[in-house]
């Protein structure tokens, strides 16, 4: 198996979920987001992965843009949740709550698959 393709494939929700969960907390504009998700290496994206993942969200409603002047530069454009996207980040959080736990539940599992003992509760 190709460890890099398995990132991949996992990395794209995930980020999606991170980007609207950053933006449900303030207004931020694209280089903002791409240099916070920088601190966590795994959700490092690039231009060519952030922006048009930004303008998805855009066309589909889950996020809205606006300009603002800057005091360092030209004017920036910042995206903020709209209603749309913070229904769809209750939803995700909901699930990604119950994947984790159900990942976590596996990992863990004690169960002999042999004869089909499902082993001990986790929760």
């Amino acid at each position: 198996m190709d460890l890099t393709e398995w990132m991949t494939q996992v990395r794209r929700g995930i980020l999606e979920y991170c980007i609207l969960s950053l933006l449900s907390k303030q207004p931020r504009y694209g280089y903002e987001i791409a240099s916070i998700l920088q601190r966590w290496e795994p959700l490092a994206v690039t231009e060519g992965t952030l922006y048009p993942l930004l303008r998805r969200l855009l066309r589909e409603k889950y996020i809205a843009s606006t300009w603002k002047e800057s005091t360092s530069g030209p004017p920036r454009k910042y995206y903020h949740l709209t209603e749309k996207g913070t229904e769809l980040l209750g939803k995700m959080s909901q699930e990604w709550n119950r994947l984790v736990s159900g990942v976590s539940e596996i990992t863990e599992w004690k169960g002999d698959p042999e004869n089909g003992s499902k082993g001990e509760s986790l929760s």
